[in-house]
């Protein structure tokens, strides 16, 4: 038996179990070996039965002097009775609706119990407690597994507790004592001053004292940190060995560009599209991440360099997560270009338009089959799409220029799909550039953005004014509604968002995750909202609806309607989190905020604010919890996103920011992604060893776990 064999093999794990693991994404020893303890449960000091005290979870040791199932005809349940004495006292124990304890459990037996003390109408006793059989006549060396010492509580499902896991784990980390082999270099434990491999993995799992368990945690915390940096920095000496094209500035073209925009560009766009366009000179590949706040103008730097390479002979593909936003960005792009003769085409899985130099920049539909093969030949500049673009009959002339905006992890694999061919040029690799109005803290971008150089945006356009922010309370409602009356008959348009489509649906659209059943029962529903809205709220009022579960032309149709000012009020989920741009919208109403994290919080106030009109951002809530007002009173005096999201990092946690958790991360790697001494320490660690040995011929354990690593997450 070695670390790759699958849990098939081990003699103890039956086949219903083996399922049980395998949802849980353990199908190997390894797997089994790192599915680590998420608390402990110290019962460690083993105590005179005398001594224990009312209210104290507490462990005791002493024989079964007697043990009976009764029935409550109350209640219907089968209650387990035994009383436990030892030298110094007896006590009564009692366990719920655990019958079949008596099977297991005989009079006589010297056992160890951990549980809580209670009292109740037959005086005190011990609560359902943990137990463990001792054998009678070597209770004095007894190595405890379930009792009597620091117990590891482990990451459960259905049917598969941490009891069971305790059973498995414990002659499994016997079997492999001391076999496992040591994957990170002996100069880093040293400097570090980390436990060795073999010591670290029985003393995360059965430790000697709590201290023993966080030095543990802590060999294990700088392990996977140290693997995800050492992936992101080789990624970045690949891309370094690379060749692009090399794409000469034209100074004069983007002059006349910026010269012919209807604003200013602020000193955070100039200096973005200077960082990006230098990059386009070189002869390998950028990966570059452009960030920046909701309406700091992330898309006119990407026309910027789009126009650079396009008038320079080379195509660009600029694709968006969303129809809605592939659209926009379509009418965006052609509008900004529509001086310099650009051969723009959009491309979706409903369907595909073109813009037409004869017909002096007209918008008309085409055929897939013709803008594909449009787009091989070379004759179209610009196209922009959906995840359609990295279909396999896409296919491009000479693709140079991948512009992503809100996928920030755009894949090795998914950037060699769009790489078809390059007009005859061998082995290039087109430019790659990531936006995301997402504030990224420090810490995630030193890690999983390891391998992308930042571009930060700042700075809001001028003219812009500040967003007035509100908590709005059940008791202030009514006054909300009335200023959003207000605001309507002034000419202005509202959002409203809520956490889910419909009552009684769970749906990925919500961008709420681990919440219970009742606190979804609970949330607001967009069907709802929109019928207490349209019929009781405002029925004077137009009133729409918008939601993932529409049909691409039913969602143009609203967002038609909303731009043209048929609708007053539009009701919606987190749909419009990402790129919905309606200026004259001064209004975001968010029902159930305490459900929405900081950031995604964020991004729908930046729905709002986008023209030189005053706008407001409403958070209502009905929850009375202090933590719920700290949350949002974080997002009334933000500063910016920047400062937001490291405070959303700090309530939260990193799994709410970016989807970081839908990235298979390991749990210890997430809880240290916002240490930030942690993380720098990792990435120079990194850094020095893949400058001694970059394809770490040294290292071969280290090179075989970072590569079953990399398997296991996916950072894009």
């Amino acid at each position: 038996m070695d670390l790759d064999t699958s849990i098939k093999e081990i003699s103890r794990i039956g086949i219903s179990f083996q399922r049980k693991l395998q949802r849980m994404g353990i199908k190997t020893v390894e797997d089994l070996l790192w599915h680590f303890p998420h608390r402990y449960e110290d019962f460690s000091n083993i105590r005179p039965i005398s001594k224990v005290k009312l209210n104290e979870t507490c462990c005791v040791l002493g024989k079964i002097l007697e043990i009976k199932n009764s029935r409550t005809w109350k209640r219907k349940m089968i209650i387990t009775e035994a009383i436990v004495q030892d030298n110094s006292s007896a006590i009564k124990v009692v366990w719920f609706n655990q019958p079949y304890l008596i099977k297991t459990l005989k009079e006589g037996d010297v056992v160890c119990l951990a549980g809580k003390v209670s009292f109740g109408d037959k005086g005190v006793f011990l609560s359902s407690p943990a137990y463990e059989k001792i054998p009678a006549t070597n209770n004095e060396q007894q190595e405890f597994t379930h009792t009597g010492r620091i117990i590891p509580v482990y990451p459960e499902t259905e049917g598969l507790s941490s009891r069971w896991l305790r059973y498995i784990l414990k002659p499994l980390l016997l079997e492999f004592k001391n076999k496992i082999p040591e994957i990170l270099p002996q100069k880093i434990i040293k400097t570090e001053n980390l436990l060795p491999i073999n010591q670290a993995i029985w003393q995360v799992h059965f430790p000697d004292s709590n201290s023993e368990a966080e030095k543990a945690r802590a060999r294990f915390s700088f392990e996977e940190l140290f693997l995800i940096e050492l992936s992101v920095l080789k990624e970045r000496l690949r891309l370094n060995k690379e060749k692009a094209p090399a794409i000469p500035l034209n100074i004069e073209l983007i002059k006349e560009l910026v010269s012919s925009l209807p604003f200013k560009l602020t000193d955070a766009q100039r200096k973005c599209a200077w960082q990006i366009l230098k990059d386009l000179e070189k002869p390998r590949p950028m990966s570059r991440l452009l960030e920046g706040d909701v309406g700091s103008g992330k898309t006119v730097v990407a026309v910027i360099a789009a126009l650079n390479v396009v008038k320079a002979g080379f195509q660009v593909a600029f694709m968006a997560p969303t129809e809605i936003l592939a659209k926009q960005h379509f009418q965006e792009v052609a509008k900004l270009l529509r001086p310099f003769k650009v051969r723009i085409a959009l491309l979706t899985g409903k369907e595909d338009k073109i813009i037409s130099q004869k017909l002096k920049n007209e918008i008309l539909e085409i055929s897939r089959n013709k803008l594909l093969d449009k787009a091989r030949k070379g004759e179209i500049d610009v196209l922009i799409g959906t995840h359609s673009l990295i279909q396999d009959k896409v296919k491009f002339g000479n693709l140079s220029f991948c512009i992503i905006d809100e996928q920030h992890r755009f894949g090795i694999e998914q950037r060699a799909r769009l790489c078809r061919s390059y007009g005859g040029q061998a082995k290039l690799i087109p430019h790659l550039l990531s936006m995301t109005a997402t504030p990224i803290p420090r810490t995630l971008a030193l890690t999983i953005y390891g391998d992308l150089d930042l571009s930060i945006l700042d700075e809001m356009p001028k003219g812009r004014k500040k967003i007035i922010t509100k908590v709005i309370p059940p008791e202030e409602r009514k006054g909300a509604y009335d200023f959003i009356r207000q605001q309507v008959k002034i000419g202005n348009q509202i959002f409203v968002i809520c956490p889910r489509i419909e009552s009684g649906i769970r749906n990925q659209e919500s961008g709420i995750k681990n919440r219970d059943v009742l606190s979804w029962a609970e949330a607001k529903a967009v069907k709802e909202e929109y019928e207490k809205l349209s019929k009781k709220v405002f029925p004077d009022l137009k009133v729409g609806m918008l939601h993932g579960k529409m049909a691409s032309k039913e969602k143009e149709k609203v967002m038609k309607n909303f731009k043209a000012k048929k609708i007053d009020i539009l009701v919606s989920t987190s749909v419009v989190e990402v790129g919905i741009d309606v200026p004259q919208t001064t209004v975001m109403m968010i029902e159930g905020a305490e459900r929405f994290g900081l950031a995604q919080l964020y991004q729908f106030r930046g729905r709002v604010g986008r023209s030189d009109l005053q706008s407001f951002c409403f958070l209502f809530t009905d929850s009375p919890a202090k933590k719920t007002r700290q949350r949002l009173e974080a997002i009334v005096k933000a500063e910016n996103g920047f400062k937001l999201a490291q405070k959303d990092l700090e309530i939260r946690g990193p799994g709410t920011l970016s989807g970081v958790k839908q990235w298979g991360i390991p749990d210890l790697a997430m809880e240290n992604l916002k240490n930030l001494p942690l993380v720098e320490k990792t990435r120079e660690a990194a850094r020095e060893l893949l400058d001694e040995d970059a394809d770490l011929k040294k290292y071969s354990f280290l090179k075989e776990r970072l590569k079953k690593f990399e398997k296991r997450i996916h950072l894009e």
